[in-house]
């Protein structure tokens, strides 16, 4: 690391609605990686603000999960829901800046279609059940993706006037991830192609809260034999850590690094000191999916 080039921070996110499955642990393998190789901290947070989908099972299993696989994350774990008066401080810098409007609508009148912008310019009372959204403006905007390449997307529907505060109070996704990543001072961020859609409204906020844009990865989600990506809402199964090291020869291989047939038979720091040694995220490139 040259000393005027900042050190890499990484981390990985996790939400605690279940343990981690197959697909969560190739993003934590590889966002490891990544920072690892480059000498970089990882870091841990659990994305915990969406409760009623939380499980008090979770993040137990979460961290035993990742310890068993040594994947140690530097200092201590950060949980969303700690962070709340940070959240609404920049809420009400927000409001008071004129970014930020009350938004009534129901998911019955929005019907699944995108926001039309319906609550832009009326005047809904504080007391009155209400959402806040991100007044945007009509704008591309770019990055380039380390591994997908260069990227536009126009803020238009259905990314225009998004929400960042749910009508129940939840802070939202776009926006707690925001401000997460500008405290802990992520610069690297390492997730799935899912997310690959969010990115410019993250970008958006980043713009309007005057934060660094931290680079982006995003790395080809697994999929099953029918197509769907690996997740809980697809009941994709816990992995069993039991044996760790085989674990991880599985996920090297799903991340096309080509770990040597005699791993197999090695220990977890083996096998891990070869993968940072050896973490080639290019060999991911262009690759939005892939089938286990």
């Amino acid at each position: 690391m040259s000393a005027d080039k900042p050190p890499i921070i990484g981390r990985f996110a996790p939400s605690p609605t279940g343990p981690l499955h197959l697909g969560s642990l190739y993003t934590a393998l590889a966002s490891f990686l990544q920072a690892r190789s480059q000498q970089g901290r990882w870091l841990l947070r659990i994305d915990d603000l969406d409760t009623p989908r939380n499980r008090p099972d979770a993040v137990a299993a979460i961290l035993n999960a990742l310890d068993n696989l040594g994947l140690h994350w530097d200092g201590p774990v950060v949980y969303q829901s700690q962070q709340l008066d940070a959240y609404q401080a920049i809420l009400a810098q927000l409001e008071q800046r004129g970014c930020l409007y009350r938004c009534d609508c129901s998911r019955k009148m929005l019907s699944g279609e995108a926001y039309s912008g319906r609550c832009r310019h009326r005047q809904i009372p504080p007391d009155t059940d209400h959402a806040l959204r991100v007044t945007t403006t009509n704008q591309t905007l770019r990055f380039t993706d380390a591994l997908q390449g260069p990227i536009a997307e126009e803020l238009l529907s259905p990314h225009s006037d998004f929400i960042v505060r749910r009508k129940d109070h939840i802070i939202a996704y776009q926006f707690a991830v925001v401000v997460d990543d500008y405290l802990q001072q992520v610069n690297e961020i390492v997730r799935g192609c899912d997310l690959l859609s969010a990115t410019p409204k993250q970008i958006y906020l980043h713009q309007l809260l005057g934060y660094p844009i931290p680079r982006y990865l995003h790395v080809p989600i697994l999929v099953d034999a029918q197509g769907y990506k690996l997740s809980k809402q697809t009941l994709a199964t816990a992995v069993d850590t039991r044996h760790p090291a085989a674990v991880l020869f599985v996920l090297l291989a799903l991340l096309q690094q080509q770990p040597p047939v005699a791993l197999q038979q090695a220990s977890v720091a083996e096998v891990l000191a070869w993968a940072i040694a050896h973490w080639q995220p290019e060999r991911l490139r262009n690759q939005q999916s892939l089938g286990v």
